[in-house]
């Protein structure tokens, strides 16, 4: 008998057979990263709107494809609303004065309210593949995973288009120094507003997509988006420092954002194949971003200490060698005044 049968453990047939899936659901969260990457890492933004402006993607969504409406335009529809989600956040922020993360959260909590009034006070709403054309769908696993590969990497072209003109630009050095970008005349507070729109804009056509791929939309269809986002971004950025080293520039941070998104839910799929409950996934998943937050820190603190070790052992070879060095000169001139003595 098959010992992994005898574990109870999944067979590896059963694991490749699952893992297209989870490489859909990678590439659907992966655009959302995207979004994430704006404010976490562009911006220095933790930016909270995105666990509501999701879902709000996903009501919008599918409440235009029920009224008849065409799914690629309700994914436009879906973006514009997330756009406004994060404008509201971002006028909180930069003219109310109130701090980006609790920005995020009034945010947050007034779009739970917004994301039942458009699903018609419902929690959730359906759109049944049979009746409606959705643009992806779990029926068809394979195209999903194509037409999410061919939107991400077109989403990933613009973005490094985007972020190399001079407003892009603008927004990365906003969140790099903003003392020095209002010296330079940049107005920070409209890179951030510009930023943050963005950024809800790609988690709501992220959440667009993954109503259509799923078939529904949820009013907590969002909750715990943050977390997920920031293990794909963490993930991407780690292995991206690991595998491309010096190499690792802008476009190769926003691929390796979206591989971190499948790498996520690929492991993910693993980790309940073998067992894990799925009420264990939120606390899985903090593991992996405490994890992967704590490697870089890690990584720096080991290479500041060789660092002083190596210095502490170059200083002490130095002056072993310089008191070697005077000991020297002190036998010889002992030996010089010995010699002039004899005489």
């Amino acid at each position: 008998m098959n010992a992994a049968v005898c574990l109870g453990l999944p067979s590896i047939a059963n694991l490749i057979s699952r893992m297209p899936g989870g490489i859909a659901q990678g590439i659907i969260w992966g655009i959302m990263a995207l979004g994430l990457y704006i404010t976490f890492r562009l911006l220095d933004i933790a930016d909270l709107t995105v666990d509501g402006s999701f879902a709000t993607g996903g009501a919008v969504a599918i409440m235009l494809i029920t009224s008849g409406c065409p799914a690629w335009a309700a994914l436009i529809a879906a973006l514009l609303a997330g756009t406004a989600a994060g404008l509201c956040t971002g006028v909180l922020h930069t003219r109310l004065g109130i701090p980006a993360i609790l920005s995020g959260i009034l945010t947050q909590f007034a779009l739970y309210s917004i994301n039942l009034r458009i699903m018609g006070m419902s929690a959730n709403r359906s759109a049944n593949p049979d009746t409606f054309k959705l643009l992806i769908t779990m029926r068809s696993v394979p195209k999903a995973i194509l037409t999410g590969a061919v939107l991400a990497a077109a989403i990933v072209a613009v973005m490094y288009w985007y972020f190399g003109t001079e407003q892009g630009s603008a927004i990365r050095a906003t969140g790099s120094n903003p003392n020095m970008s209002r010296a330079q005349g940049i107005n920070t507070d409209n890179m951030k507003l510009i930023g943050l729109a963005l950024s809800n804009g790609m988690v709501a056509l992220s959440g667009g997509l993954m109503a259509q791929y799923q078939g529904f939309a949820d009013v907590n269809m969002g909750r715990g988006a943050i977390v997920i986002g920031l293990a794909a971004v963490i993930i991407g950025m780690v292995l991206g420092e690991v595998i491309l080293r010096k190499h690792f520039n802008f476009i190769g941070k926003l691929a390796f954002t979206t591989l971190g998104a499948i790498i996520y839910f690929v492991v993910l799929r693993i980790v309940l194949l073998l067992g894990l409950s799925t009420d264990n996934t939120k606390m899985f998943s903090a593991l992996i971003v405490a994890i992967f937050l704590a490697v870089p820190y890690l990584q720096k603190t080991s290479k500041t200490s060789f660092r002083r070790a190596a210095k502490r052992s170059a200083g002490a070879a130095a002056s072993a060698a310089a008191a070697e060095s005077e000991h020297f000169g002190q036998v010889m001139q002992n030996s010089v005044t010995g010699k002039k003595e004899d005489k």
